[in-house]
């Protein structure tokens, strides 16, 4: 069944000049893209989106991370594209992500691991409202 999900390609993958090649990874699996935009991310806006993680002992510094750069923000849509992009991906941890994936090519770290990935059609569906708005054509 067709799915969208959201992507954010993160600060690092801005900054090690990237962005193309994390977007041929989604575009050589078939994946479209329905829409796409650079945005810079405020603390208002994270606020809400990591609201899960706001106790924790990491979400200052994620935050400041994530608001380093601007961040590309593609929305995906595809036949089961949430599970086809976290495999493409790789799990969160760059260091245990096999190469061949975005993050065991690329990735440093835990948190400079390139990319956001929705990891449920629920989520995706909330991501994108709160980045390309409830009434656009790609939510």
């Amino acid at each position: 069944m067709e799915e969208k999900t959201l992507v954010l390609i993160k600060p690092d993958g801005i900054a090690q000049h990237i962005v193309g090649k994390i977007i041929d990874r989604f575009e050589g699996a078939k994946i479209e893209i329905v829409d796409m935009k650079m945005l810079t991310l405020t603390q208002e806006l994270l606020n809400t989106w990591y609201a899960h993680h706001k106790d924790k002992l990491f979400f200052s510094s994620l935050c400041k991370f994530m608001m380093e750069t601007p961040v590309v923000a593609l929305v995906l849509q595809a036949d089961n594209v949430v599970a086809r992009v976290r495999d493409l991906i790789g799990p969160t941890d760059s260091a245990k992500a096999a190469k061949g994936t975005i993050r065991g090519d690329w990735g440093e770290s835990k948190q400079k691991n390139l990319v956001h990935a929705s990891d449920g059609v629920e989520r995706a569906k909330f991501e994108i409202d709160l980045l390309f708005g409830k009434n656009c054509e790609s939510g």
